[in-house]
């Protein structure tokens, strides 16, 4: 049975106020988080490929890589709607992997579903609407948690690392993969810059929607940086919480393990 998850009790989460650069509540930031991917569904993972270049599909490559993923595992992907994270472990895993995507947002999942069907893939994966911070998932029933440029959108992300927790069974592994803070000064100025300038301009030509990469860009900027999560996942209890910084820590690979 899935349990109502209590309030950690180091429970910080910072960023629970802000939506970007915008001071909210916490409720506030929820409903508009889920307006910005209702929006740019669509949209999405072509989008990815212009904010870096395509290198995200090669950093995605490397995250299954390290999972290793095999077919006697239970595999859950949050905030997977679109199916990148999913669509790789089934690849690497075969037919017959227990595959279970969530996202909170109906039209993210709605786009996974048609790429599944587009290759093949009928009944390959199961779907499920819910909140990273209270999973729709019994306890210690997932040997693999992924969670892929996601966990930055969770409202209270001390909330998510502990249901992470709750779901994955003894011995079972935590992976995050999120933008994170560029370790080279130089290449951190030109890509803020970058960000800041080009990847609005490049949503509101592509995506038509100009707001919602503004967010996107501002949200990477109130994410925790790798140290600090390190931290908050030891403190919802993972063991050898770790990082592996992607391209200069533009991206991160975060691992924790369930004992």
């Amino acid at each position: 049975m899935t349990k109502a998850q209590p309030k950690p009790q180091n429970e910080k989460n910072p960023e629970r106020e802000w939506f970007g650069e915008r001071h909210v509540s916490p409720e506030e930031k929820t409903g508009l988080v889920h307006d910005v991917f209702a929006s740019v569904a669509d949209s999405y993972d072509v989008m990815n490929d212009f904010m870096s270049a395509g290198v995200h599909r090669l950093w995605k490559d490397r995250l299954v890589r390290m999972i290793r993923p095999r077919s006697d595992q239970v595999f859950l992907d949050v905030a997977g709607g679109t199916g990148d994270i999913a669509f790789r472990i089934r690849a690497k895993a075969g037919p017959n992997t227990a595959i279970t995507v969530c996202d909170i947002n109906p039209e993210m999942l709605r786009v996974g579903r048609d790429r599944a069907i587009n290759r093949g893939w009928m009944d390959d994966f199961e779907w499920v609407t819910g909140n990273a911070e209270c999973l729709p998932i019994p306890d210690a029933s997932v040997d693999v948690y992924t969670i892929a440029f996601g966990l930055r959108n969770v409202t209270h992300i001390d909330r998510a690392l502990a249901d992470a927790y709750r779901v994955l069974k003894p011995g079972g592994r935590f992976y995050c993969m999120e933008f994170s803070r560029v370790t080279e000064p130089m290449l951190r100025r030109i890509y803020d810059a970058y960000s800041y300038s080009v990847i609005p301009k490049i949503g509101e030509i592509v995506a038509k929607d100009r707001d919602s990469y503004q967010y996107l860009v501002e949200s990477i900027r109130k994410f925790p940086p790798q140290r600090e999560l390190e931290a908050r996942m030891r403190a919802a209890g993972f063991d050898r919480a770790r990082h592996t910084n992607l391209s200069f820590g533009i991206a991160a690979i975060h691992e924790g393990w369930k004992y």
